[in-house]
């Protein structure tokens, strides 16, 4: 499903390249096909671009110095992060590629502020690392945290398991360095929870996606370290009680609830098939279940009689049929692989077709039967794979290729399955995108689902920060 050829690079003039290769030297430019193909493809192989160049520099400076030439002689830019969104926001059709990698420094930990100044392409696994060594955390956690980087988190806005108590990308940022598409450095790095002078910046530029500037710097919010966790996997008695399942968690927790992900049958079958380390906590299989996890900042806090006080007042209340705590690390981490082993044995069971959808979280039970409905009657044989997010409202609600089926047949479908789901997303007012962004790849549904009023606004926007249209073009809008 290669969107863009590698053939016939576009040009880019000795001088322009000269130019440029005096600010970021010899090691900051890469031309080479070889070179530059890890930069070019996402990691599913949906989207293949070109590009005439990998610009990489290890600066503000050099990044805004790059971006000024570019903006004089009318050259389009792509800012890259990490390179593991999943909508092509961050490939090239043509564009040269800016890549933050080796802009990678933490600049300042202010453990009493707890706050973190970094630069934007500190991979997410470090600066987690980097606030655990200063006695701090920072909670933000998705599957590409050893490879993402903070920028292009921020220019999604992600999301991941811990947004239930800690919020989003968005929630967690206090300030930001950007370079605007003129070159000019807005520095935004302020690290003050009330800051009441104007129009709040910082958030333009939060989930834009590269296409209003490229961010190189963010202060980031810090937590104490949670001393004690508790976790559970409940088996729900039916897929209508798990609202009322959460309610209940969140109050029995005092809301020190940190994660309820919902995991079907068909997701740990499938852990168990591809992955033989995979252990069933259960004896009993059941149709749809949840993983919870309870959070303190101190040891020895009781929350392991919160944690089983709640389960068995569920049990009692007919929310669950059955439920396992953790007695131990390594127990947690087998119930925690069948939540991620769920997502990697996707790709090995054949093709697949993702949505990344939210609904109010009291609308999540009437979503999945909807679709899993409609989807069944139109296809029949497909499997659909509701799993997520829940205590957010957002389902990653992918559907498995019939057993047997002929993998391309099933691809060609994608635009017609996942219209359907998103009308009955749209119905249930909720988003066809909950933290993967727009990229290329949701464009129509953008323009097809945002009113008028929104779509004017945001190309206003966008041609105020960029009049040119330079910077990351063909994303968003």
């Amino acid at each position: 499903m290669n969107i863009f050829s590698k053939d016939k690079l576009p040009e880019l003039s000795k001088d322009i390249l000269d130019k440029i290769t005096k600010v970021v030297g010899v090691n900051g430019i890469l031309i080479n096909s070889t070179d530059m193909e890890p930069y070019l493809k996402e990691s599913r192989g949906i989207f293949v671009g070109n590009s005439p160049a990998i610009i990489r520099p290890k600066s503000t400076t050099e990044v805004a110095a790059v971006v000024n030439i570019c903006s004089e002689h009318k050259v389009a830019m792509v800012p890259q992060g990490g390179n593991t969104g999943l909508c092509g926001g961050g490939i090239a059709s043509g564009e040269i590629i800016i890549n933050l990698e080796r802009l990678n420094k933490v600049r300042d930990v202010d453990p009493y502020n707890y706050t973190m100044t970094v630069d934007a392409g500190c991979i997410l696994a470090e600066l987690q690392k980097t606030a655990e060594e200063n006695s701090r955390y920072f909670p933000l956690s998705l599957g590409a945290e050893g490879s993402c980087q903070i920028g292009g988190n921020l220019a999604t806005n992600a999301g991941g398991t811990a947004v239930l108590r800690y919020g989003n990308t968005r929630e967690l940022t206090l300030g930001l360095e950007v370079v605007l598409p003129n070159g000019k450095i807005w520095d935004g790095l302020k690290s003050l929870r009330k800051d009441n002078t104007g129009y709040n910046l910082k958030q333009i530029f939060i989930g834009s996606e590269g296409t209003l500037g490229v961010i190189t710097g963010a202060v980031l919010k810090l937590f104490p370290i949670p001393l004690e966790r508790q976790t559970s996997f409940v088996a729900l008695k039916n897929l209508e009680t798990v609202i009322e399942l959460l309610s209940k968690a969140r109050l029995a927790s005092a809301d020190t609830i940190s994660t309820f992900e919902l995991i079907p049958r068909i997701g740990l079958d499938l852990s168990l098939k591809h992955f033989p380390g995979t252990v069933d906590p259960m004896l009993d299989k059941h149709e749809y279940y949840a993983l919870i996890e309870f959070e303190s900042g101190s040891k020895n806090s009781g929350l392991n009689l919160v944690m089983e006080r709640f389960l068995s007042e569920a049990h009692e209340e007919e929310l669950l049929v059955d439920a396992v705590i953790c007695q131990s690390v390594n127990q947690r981490e087998q119930m925690w692989f069948i939540r991620e082993g769920m997502v990697l044995a996707q790709s090995l069971e054949g093709a697949s077709i993702k949505n990344d959808v939210s609904v109010p979280i009291s609308k999540v039970p009437e979503f999945i039967h909807r679709a899993n409905t409609v989807l069944s009657n139109y296809f029949p044989g497909i499997r659909p794979i509701a799993f997520g997010h829940i205590g957010d409202g957002n389902i990653h609600y992918n559907l498995q290729q019939p057993i047997g089926a002929d993998n391309e047949k099933f691809l060609s479908r994608w635009h017609d399955i996942t219209d359907m789901v998103v009308e009955i997303v749209d119905d249930l007012k909720g988003s066809f995108s909950a933290e993967h962004g727009i990229g290329m790849f949701k464009v129509n549904e953008l323009l097809k689902y945002k009113s008028a009023v929104e779509i004017e606004l945001m190309q206003n926007i966008k041609k105020s920060f960029d009049p040119t249209g330079i910077m990351n073009p063909g994303k968003i809008l």
